[in-house]
């Protein structure tokens, strides 16, 4: 039997503390008051003094409710009775639904072993030009989103998850507003990929200790599905969020802070998240997309910055649009023209390349310089790469993406103007353009 503690020493914000021996931090415990029982984890111990996070929130807690530790750390429901359904940052059903009754397993725990890991050489297809050509995603990447307030990301998620290649997709929803919620549900019910979806959401107006719960549950679902052999994309927003509500947390319990308000911990708690990110020799793996909102645009801010280092790149979502010059992605390297067209990494710098130059003429307009024919072709190649290539309405498969990239090239280039190499050039140029290949 567990020890049954009688008094709560203080009660601070949803955090509880009480005095108690032969804990262990991360236990789970129950709080008994007249007609209700909630859920509190251990987050703190100092001696006899142990700090419980209160799920749901400590309102009409008094401290003479009783304690009772359960013995084993936060867990939730495994199994292929979880497909379709949402839960809250508590792991309970919210989906009208019944309770899961399959095993629990616990959260949190540490990575996989980076001995069995195994370098990633396979792509997930999107059907976004902008990521598949220019930043391709790979499998057991970590990439965030980087962007702000307003910018369609999560639209950008839904469609990632609706036309990736994966077995499973689990959605982690940290402090999404209702209509967010109701669009990732629905967009996922419509598209006929709800079968293979698990939701994990928390709300704005839920509490706070719930946020932090939902990437370690949806990580820790996705670890087990990735064991069993399954290919699982994990798209996780906002990681702002889960962040602030650390941050929070740790003014509950009064710590001190670091930059900005932040706990000193920031960065190993966003780095044992995306670490969850693997290809497991053997079995499965699983990838992860994060959204990141900057407050500000500011790049600086510790979130995005802490984030940086760890991940695999980003996407940089500016102004409706995935920015070619802010995105990264660092594993495309693995894939690009190894397992895709072998023009894709020539057609893919020269594009990139043309267009930078576009932005240049650009800017000599806004100088008030003269510009030069030259200068006039890149203003029109860099209109049809943007409405054609950019625009996040498009929706091409990989190939259908780099053969519209040679037919852009050949509205406004003679074959010598591109740079591009003459047995790419004879290969892939479009010969309906009536302009003569190299010799």
């Amino acid at each position: 039997m567990r020890e049954i503690i009688t008094k709560i020493r203080e009660i601070t914000g949803n955090i509880a503390t009480l005095n108690a021996t032969s804990i262990g931090l991360g236990e789970l415990a129950v709080i008994e008051s007249p007609g209700k029982k909630t859920l509190g984890q251990v987050i703190r111990i100092s001696g006899e003094s142990v700090a419980l996070q209160v799920f749901g929130g400590t309102k009409g807690l008094a401290t003479n409710d009783t304690v009772r530790f359960l013995g084993h750390p936060m867990q939730v429901k495994y199994g292929p009775s979880m497909l379709g359904r949402i839960f809250n940052g508590g792991g309970e059903p919210i989906d009208g639904g019944p309770v899961p009754v399959e095993e629990e397993i616990p959260i949190g725990g540490p990575s996989f072993n980076p001995a069995n890991r195994i370098i990633p050489k396979e792509m997930i297809r999107t059907n976004i030009p902008m990521i598949d050509v220019f930043n391709s995603l790979v499998v057991s990447q970590k990439l965030p989103i980087f962007s702000i307030p307003g910018e369609p990301y999560n639209q950008v998620l839904a469609r990632v998850g609706m036309q990736a290649e994966a077995d499973i997709i689990i959605l982690g929803g940290m402090g999404l507003k209702f209509d967010d919620f109701t669009f990732f549900r629905r967009t996922f019910e419509e598209s006929g990929v709800m079968n293979r979806v698990i939701m994990f959401i928390h709300l704005a107006s839920d509490p706070v200790v719930e946020c932090l719960l939902v990437p370690d549950m949806a990580l820790a679902v996705a670890e087990r599905f990735a064991e069993s052999g399954k290919r699982v994309l994990t798209l996780l927003t906002d990681m702002t969020n889960f962040s602030d509500s650390l941050k929070e947390i740790s003014i509950s319990m009064e710590q001190i802070p670091s930059n900005r308000g932040y706990p000193g911990d920031l960065y190993s708690q966003l780095a044992s998240r995306y670490e969850k990110a693997v290809d497991m020799e053997g079995l499965g793996d699983i990838t992860i997309l994060a959204v990141t909102t900057m407050p500000g645009d500011d790049v600086t801010h510790p979130v995005p910055d802490n984030t940086g280092y760890i991940t695999e790149g980003q996407f940089y979502l500016h102004n409706g649009v995935i920015d070619p010059f802010g995105s990264l992605s660092r594993l495309k390297q693995n894939v690009v023209s190894k397992v895709t067209r072998k023009d894709h990494n020539d057609i893919m710098n020269t594009m990139i390349r043309l267009y930078s130059d576009c932005r240049e003429s650009r800017n000599k307009i806004a100088m008030g310089f003269k510009l030069s024919k030259w200068d006039e072709t890149l203003l029109s190649y860099g209109k049809d790469f943007e409405t054609e290539l950019m625009d996040l309405n498009v929706n091409i498969p990989i190939e259908q993406a780099l053969d519209l990239c040679w037919d852009i090239l050949a509205r406004y280039f003679e074959p010598v103007q591109t740079g591009l190499k003459n047995e790419m050039i004879n290969e892939f140029w479009p010969a309906k353009k009536g302009l003569k290949k190299a010799a």
